[in-house]
């Protein structure tokens, strides 16, 4: 199979598109012949190794995994004895930040894991980008247990986890402004945003409205300078470790000290998570934000887009070409 490989840590010119063995499942795993995946910033920070603490889970020296994609669309090819909830010629959608593997033409996944059916109408391209940031910000919101009604700033509203914030925080009844540039309010307003706050031409930290929780989903601002937004009880939960670290250090310390708290909450992989966001796009209420595709041939080119930092939601690799859903 085609796949796009790197053996050792650095920028994307490491990367080699190449022939690989194709994995083989378990007993309790599908074969998927993979159409399309993403490259998002979990793949970049694998992919150069930074911060060093991802090589605590992708390998000290050199990586474990190497082939990246931690999402993936595509057809299930075969199963394993085991499994029951799947069939061949199902067409899928999931998400493995442990394994990886959707950067090839095939990849395998646990049947338990965060996969699910693709609704039908969905192509492949636009149901691969479904899970890693939508998951990422789930965890946001179960950890500061938004409800409705409540005021939530999303900073970054339109990346792959803000733009995922915003139609999760609408779903829920959540009062949501958000913060993004100039060229991009509309599409944040339609997803759902009751206010949109341009960066450009206004410091979001300087708003006079408190907010029940500052969701910041780019991780380019700090509980320092978003503090004297929040109400007396409120958090500031951010998809960074933050200056030098202080993130995770803030979420111990200031349940103790301060009224006003950081959370970080560490990612919990459900397969409920998949079904919860399979749902919600047959509902019409969650669709992922699309930027731009890649054909896995020009995955170098992906991988230098997204490390810019200035992607609109999410960026796909298309691996195979596809026939439009009916």
């Amino acid at each position: 199979m085609k796949a796009a490989v790197y053996r050792r840590y650095g920028p994307p010119n490491v990367i080699r598109v190449e022939d690989a063995s194709a994995p083989v499942p378990d007993s309790d795993e599908l074969l998927v012949r993979v159409f399309a995946s993403t490259v998002n910033r979990t793949d970049c920070g694998f992919l150069s190794g930074k911060p060093r603490i991802v090589r605590v889970f992708s390998g000290l020296r050199v990586p474990r995994a190497p082939i990246l994609g931690c999402e993936f669309a595509g057809e299930v090819a075969s199963v394993g004895a085991g499994v029951t909830a799947f069939v061949v010629g199902q067409r899928v959608f999931g998400y493995n930040g442990v394994k990886f593997g959707g950067h090839a033409e095939y990849v395998t996944i646990a049947e338990t894991g965060l996969v699910a059916e693709i609704p039908a109408g969905l192509a492949y391209a636009e149901a691969a980008p479904t899970i890693e940031g939508a998951h990422y910000a789930l965890n946001m919101i179960r950890a500061a247990k938004i409800t409705v009604g409540q005021n939530v700033l999303v900073n970054g509203g339109t990346g792959g986890i803000g733009s995922a914030a915003v139609q999760l925080l609408a779903h829920l009844g959540a009062r949501v402004t958000a913060v993004c540039a100039t060229a991009h309010l509309s599409t944040v307003q339609s997803l759902g945003a009751e206010r949109v706050v341009d960066y450009t031409r206004e410091d979001f930290t300087a708003l006079d409205d408190q907010f029940d929780v500052v969701l910041d989903a780019v991780g380019k601002s700090s509980f320092g300078r978003c503090r004297r937004l929040l109400a007396p009880g409120g958090f500031y939960v951010s998809s960074e470790l933050g200056p030098m670290w202080q993130n995770p250090v803030l979420a111990l310390t200031t349940p103790l000290l301060r009224k006003k708290r950081v959370l970080f909450p560490i990612p919990k992989d459900t397969r409920a998570d998949a079904l919860f966001l399979q749902g919600l796009i047959e509902t019409g209420e969650f669709r992922p934000l699309l930027d731009r595709s890649f054909p896995l041939e020009k995955i170098r080119e992906a991988y230098e887009y997204v490390a810019a930092g200035q992607k609109i939601g999410n960026v796909v690799i298309r691996v195979r070409d596809e026939t439009p859903p009916a």
